[in-house]
């Protein structure tokens, strides 16, 4: 905590700030970090830093960093991106702690800025400089008005101090953000470009804001995940806290996971993972721009939802309808009126249907609306309510307050979605602090977010044995890729039960053999074996074992002559009432994950699958059991036989387990197919691979 606090302190509040590339050209960018600190007022010293000038808008100007006297907190570096290594240098001699870059031309251009700027961020990493950027517009602490930024909108509005913090991976959408929120009343505490992230990253910075104590909810704008551990540090201190934290993510591209070896690493793509992440981490994720900058105020203060649970009033069914189809396609639970409510409010005269959306006759007045506005606020049959309003928030804007506002008390999330343009009535709401909508989209996107917020997942633990055995085993592997026999001998030491494969060498060594028995080679170079005609099943007699072994080591070497060949893999034949694919990989962006899926040589045509953050709780596999549809006929379904879905739940946490293991990373592990067999007798791995 004493590091992120003296962090903390040289990012928002540095005693003194060194500005390099310093101009008194007022029509140029570099122009602008001075003045906006003046305009607010900056308390601490500014130091221009420019070799042809002595002074610059009244503060003395030195020619190098290195000249400037006394200590520096905090250095803005806006020269050429040629210059940006010595300005580095200089700021490590000096004994900076935070440049922040606003120069750019580096890892966002190509393998030489890469390169450049993966050698300057070494040299600060060394010298105990820490970086933000390059290629950001900088950072705004609004609490004490301390702006150390060239953006343009930072300049141009007046920003009120309040509590909602921002980190953004894009400098422009920053300001975009910052416009459009300070349109609607939003206020904020501290904003932060990050850029490139050559060292602080979007985690880092929202573990920041988490701390501060001016701010209550964190907006992230999110283009990748660099830093995802120390999001999820974030994140979990956020819920500890209460302070929500909401995410808005493009690139769902799956470019970069096309090298993946495994079903696994093909099947999952970008966006499920993100969506994983930012879920089990207790991240509040968006679709849109509008609903980032509308949903604070529909959780600013809340704590998780226990259901999924909509109610919907309305006077206009067609602009509800949008809301309620919306929510529709994301899963969500649009619920009626209970009887008890329809019962109460039958009393007064008010006589509601069953129907999910509570539409009320135009004329009805709004005591009729406030009535039942009143019920579903008090109801415990839903966990959110809306409240849409139509053409007449528009021509009469203080209805809102009529309909709405004076008889809310805050107990609940309420979410109101004026279908007309309808600014004025918005204003209204947002002066109460009370989330108004300007789309169906960003109302429903937003809802949706609260009512599948959740608590951070916790992580699960192995047993000490078990991961010494299996990290004994990843210690002792020859190769980066382990064969199907070592692959299985791990998966058996986290104790998931094997095949009982032999492995023979030639025809002899399967004298005494009667199966039947599946025939595999083994090799860590040949990955698909049934592609390749490298598989056998159901062979029964000795005579027909020992051909299958003949012809398999003749085929390998025939068909793929560079490949490592161990041998052949003899293995009983085994049956189950299902097979599944169970898969682990070490994603770039979120980390280790694990992944169910329907297995065996359908694995990538049939696209059922879950995934989660890895390792798993036994409990939280069996979440991932429950959402496969095709599972449901283990449990009992229409009374066909039980699987040991115990057992699957028990396996899904053992192979997650890998993310914790000593010795060589994991990058993927997985089993193809894994049968499920009959309640009580477990479940079998048939093939494995593991990727180091």
């Amino acid at each position: 905590m004493t590091d992120l606090k003296n962090l903390a302190d040289a990012v928002f509040r540095p005693r003194a700030i060194a500005l390099l590339g310093a101009t008194p050209d007022q029509k140029k960018n570099n122009s602008r970090a001075q003045r906006v600190l003046k305009k607010n007022g900056y308390k601490g010293q500014i130091v221009p830093i420019n070799p042809g000038r002595a002074e610059i808008m009244g503060d003395t100007a030195y020619p190098d960093i290195r000249a400037a006297p006394g200590p520096i907190d905090h250095a803005f570096i806006m020269v050429p991106a040629a210059a940006v290594p010595d300005a580095i240098a200089g700021c490590v001699e000096k004994g900076v702690k935070v440049a922040t870059i606003y120069s750019a031309g580096f890892a966002e251009i190509g393998a030489e800025g890469r390169a450049m700027q993966e050698a300057f961020t070494e040299t600060a990493r060394k010298g105990g400089l820490r970086l933000i950027g390059p290629n950001c517009l900088g950072l705004v602490n609004v609490t004490d008005g301390v702006p150390i930024t060239n953006n343009a909108a930072v300049e141009a509005e007046e920003i009120k101090a309040g509590s909602i913090g921002v980190a953004s991976q894009s400098g422009s959408m920053m300001g975009a953000l910052l416009s459009r929120a300070m349109a609607r009343g939003h206020r904020f505490s501290k904003l932060v470009s990050v850029g490139n992230e050559c060292d602080v990253g979007v985690g880092e910075v929202a573990q920041l804001l988490v701390e501060d104590e001016a701010t209550r909810c964190v907006l992230l704008f999110m283009e990748t995940l660099r830093d995802a551990d120390k999001l999820a540090a974030a994140a979990a201190r956020a819920h500890q806290l209460g302070k929500p934290i909401i995410a808005y993510k493009l690139g769902r591209s799956d470019l970069g996971r096309r090298i993946a070896v495994s079903h696994t690493g093909a099947m999952v793509g970008a966006d499920e993972l993100a969506a994983t992440f930012f879920r089990e981490n207790g991240i509040l994720r968006v679709e849109t721009l509008d609903a980032l900058v509308e949903a604070p105020r529909l959780v600013l203060g809340r704590s998780t939802p226990k259901g999924r649970r909509v109610s919907i009033i309305t006077g206009t069914g067609g602009g509800a309808a949008m809301i309620v189809d919306r929510l529709g396609l994301y899963g969500d639970e649009v619920v009626g009126p209970t009887p008890a409510m329809q019962e109460r409010l039958g009393a007064q005269g008010i006589h509601l249907s069953d129907s999910p959306l509570i539409d009320l006759p135009m004329g009805g007045g709004a005591g009729q609306y406030t009535s039942v506005l009143k019920e579903m606020i008090a109801s415990d049959g839903n966990d959110a309510v809306v409240a849409v309003l139509g053409s007449t928030a528009r021509l009469r804007p203080t209805q809102v307050n009529e309909n709405i506002l004076d008889i809310y008390d805050g107990s609940k999330p309420i979410a109101v979605f004026c279908a007309p343009q309808a600014d004025e009535a918005l204003r209204i709401c947002d002066e109460a602090d009370v989330a108004g909508f300007r789309t169906p989209e960003s109302c429903a996107d937003a809802l949706h977010a609260f009512l599948n917020w959740r608590a951070p997942v916790p992580r699960g633990v192995g047993a000490p044995d078990a991961l010494a055995k299996a990290s004994a085993l990843l210690k002792a592997a020859p190769a980066s890729t382990l064969d199907e026999s070592e692959a299985v001998a791990v998966f058996e030491a986290l104790g998931i039960e094997g095949s009982g494969a032999r492995i023979v060498n030639s025809p002899d060594e399967a004298l005494g053999m009667e199966g039947p028995v599946a025939v595999k080679i083994l090799s860590p170079d040949i990955l698909h074996k049934t592609d390749a005609g490298l598989v056998k099943l159901g062979v029964v007699g000795e005579a027909a074992i020992r051909d299958a072994v003949a012809a398999m080591l003749a085929r390998a070497k025939e068909h793929f002559p560079e490949a490592r060949i161990r041998g052949v893999l003899v293995a009983p034949m085994h049956k189950g009432l299902a097979e599944v694919i169970l898969g682990f990989r070490r994603d770039p962006e979120v980390g280790p994950i694990v992944m169910l899926g329907m297995g065996g040589v359908l694995a990538e045509l049939r696209k059922s699958f879950c995934v989660r953050l890895a390792p798993v709780t036994v409990e939280t596999a069996a979440e991932m059991i429950a959402e496969l549809p095709e599972l449901r006929m283990l449990t009992g379904f229409r009374n066909l036989p039980l699987g040991d879905v115990a057992a699957l739940a028990k396996a899904i946490h053992a192979i997650s387990l890998l993310a914790v293991t000593d010795g060589p990373t994991v990058q993927e592990a997985e089993i193809n197919p894994l049968f499920i067999r009959h309640q009580g007798q477990g479940v079998v791995a048939v093939d494995g691979l593991i990727s180091l």
